[in-house]
C-alpha cells in the first residue's frame, strides 16, 4: 500500500511539472479554448492563437494508424496581429502533452475531423487562417494539454491550453 501511494505521488508530481513547466519558463497563460497572444523571435511577429476544437479520436483519411496508435485532431484559429508577414509551418509548432509526461509533435495528417493546415501558412498582418493539426498518440494515452509556439515551435513564447476543452 505504501509503495502505491509513493508511486501515485511521483506520477502526480511529474504531471504537475509537465503542466506547469510552460508557465515556469515564461509561457503565455491560457486555459481551455482561450485566445493567447504569442510573439515570434523576429521583429513584428505576433499571432493571436485560439484552440477551438479537439476531436479524439479523429478518423484517418486513408490507412488506419499503425499498431495501437490513435489520432487526435486539434483545430486552431491563427490571426496575424503583428506588423510582419507570418509564414510558418503550424503542425510542428504544436505539441500535445499527455498525463504521463510524454510530448507529441503535430502533423498535417488528413483526418475526417476537417481540413488540415497546409504545410506552410502565409498571413499578411490582419489575416486569419483555421485548420486542424493532428497528433498520433498511443491508444491508451490521456491528453492533458496542447501547446503552440511560432517559428515552427522554436519561439520562446509558448501558449498552452488544458484538455479536455469545456
Amino acid at each position: 500500500m505504501l509503495r502505491s501511494r509513493r508511486a501515485g505521488r511521483v506520477r502526480g508530481s511529474l504531471l504537475a511539472l509537465v503542466l506547469l513547466a510552460p508557465a515556469l519558463l515564461g509561457a503565455a497563460p491560457g486555459g481551455s479554448g482561450e485566445t493567447i497572444s504569442l510573439a515570434g523571435n523576429g521583429p513584428g511577429q505576433r499571432l493571436d492563437v485560439t484552440l477551438t476544437r479537439v476531436v479524439d479520436p479523429a478518423g484517418p483519411v486513408g490507412p488506419e494508424p499503425t499498431g495501437s496508435d490513435r489520432l487526435v485532431a486539434t483545430r486552431f484559429r491563427l490571426e496575424n496581429t503583428g506588423s510582419a508577414v507570418y509564414q510558418d509551418s503550424p503542425a510542428p509548432a504544436a505539441h500535445l502533452l499527455d498525463t504521463a509526461g510524454q510530448r507529441f509533435t503535430g502533423d498535417d495528417l488528413p483526418t475526417t475531423a476537417g481540413p488540415a493546415f497546409p504545410g506552410t501558412v502565409t498571413l499578411d498582418p490582419g489575416g486569419t487562417a483555421e485548420g486542424f493539426i493532428t497528433f498520433r498518440i498511443p491508444a491508451d494515452a490521456e491528453p492533458a494539454a496542447v501547446q503552440f509556439a511560432l517559428n515552427t515551435g522554436l519561439a520562446d513564447d509558448v501558449g498552452q491550453w488544458s484538455l479536455p476543452l469545456p
